[in-house]
C-alpha cells in the first residue's frame, strides 16, 4: 500500500475505530476479548481492500458491514479452541447504568446471532430496515419480522425487572 493510502486508512481506523468495537461488544454480549477479535478481524479484512473501501459511498458503512458478517460468519463456525469458563477475569466498570447494561447484555446474550445483528443494527446504529436488509443479506420483511420477534423475546426475558432497573 502506498504512503498515502496508508495514511487514509490510519485515518479511518482512529476515527471508526472506536465505534466498531462498540458495536462488536454489543454482538459479543459483553465479552471484550471477542469484540476485540472481531474488530481485529474486520480492520484486517478492510485494510486488504482499502482501495476499494476508500472509494465506497460509506467506508464506515462498508466496515459495519463487514463486521456484522464477520460475527455472523464466526457464529456459524462451531469447531474452536476456545473453551467457556465459570468465572470471569473482568468486574464490570462502576456507574448509573452499570446494573442495566449487564442485564440487558445478559438478555441480548440468549438471542440467536442473527437476532442479536439484526438489533443491533436497527436500534444500536441506528440503520433503516432497508440497510440493515442490505448488510445482513435480508428481504425488508424478514429484518422486520425478525427484529418484532426478538425485541419480543427481548422484553419477555426482562419481564418487570427492567422497569425495575430503569426506575432506580
Amino acid at each position: 500500500m502506498k504512503s498515502a493510502q496508508e495514511d487514509e486508512y490510519l485515518e479511518f481506523v482512529a476515527a471508526r475505530g472506536k465505534a466498531l468495537y462498540r458495536s462488536a461488544y454489543v454482538l459479543a454480549v459483553g465479552d471484550t476479548h471477542l469484540a476485540e477479535d472481531l474488530v481485529q478481524e474486520t480492520l484486517s479484512r478492510v485494510y486488504v481492500h482499502w482501495k476499494k473501501v476508500a472509494r465506497a459511498d460509506s467506508p464506515a458503512a462498508y466496515a459495519q458491514t463487514v463486521l456484522v458478517r464477520t460475527f455472523l460468519s464466526l457464529r456459524r463456525r462451531r469447531s474452536t479452541g476456545e473453551r467457556p469458563t465459570g468465572s470471569l477475569p473482568d468486574g464490570a466498570a462502576a456507574g448509573p447504568d452499570t446494573a442495566l447494561r449487564l442485564t440487558l447484555l445478559d438478555a441480548l446474550g440468549q438471542l440467536p446471532p442473527r437476532d442479536r445483528a439484526v438489533l443491533l443494527l436497527r436500534y444500536w446504529e441506528d440503520r433503516s430496515i432497508e440497510e440493515t436488509a442490505q448488510m445482513l443479506k435480508l428481504s425488508s420483511s424478514a429484518v422486520r419480522s425478525q427484529g418484532t420477534r426478538a425485541l419480543g423475546r427481548v422484553r419477555a426475558l426482562l419481564g418487570d425487572s427492567l422497569s425495575d432497573l430503569v426506575l432506580h
